[in-house]
């Protein structure tokens, strides 16, 4: 792992790769990013935003999982 950095992922201290996109986050994680939210440093990240946010050191990133039900 090349300059690794050090975030908050789902309350967990974690080191990834300098550089990945939230959504290369996500995908390194086997996490199908259609069927989640993403909360960023305690705000909503739109999805369309995924691809361009890249993830810095300490950010804190949260991932709900959407569940549909009646």
């Amino acid at each position: 792992m090349d300059n690794p950095i050090t975030i908050v992922f789902n309350g967990q201290d974690r080191q990834i790769s300098a550089g990945l996109t939230v959504e290369q986050l996500l995908q390194e994680a086997a996490i199908n990013s259609r069927f989640v939210a993403v909360e960023l440093n305690g705000e909503i990240l739109p999805r369309d935003q995924r691809n361009q946010r890249e993830v810095q050191a300490r950010d804190v990133i949260e991932v709900v999982t959407l569940v549909g039900g009646g």
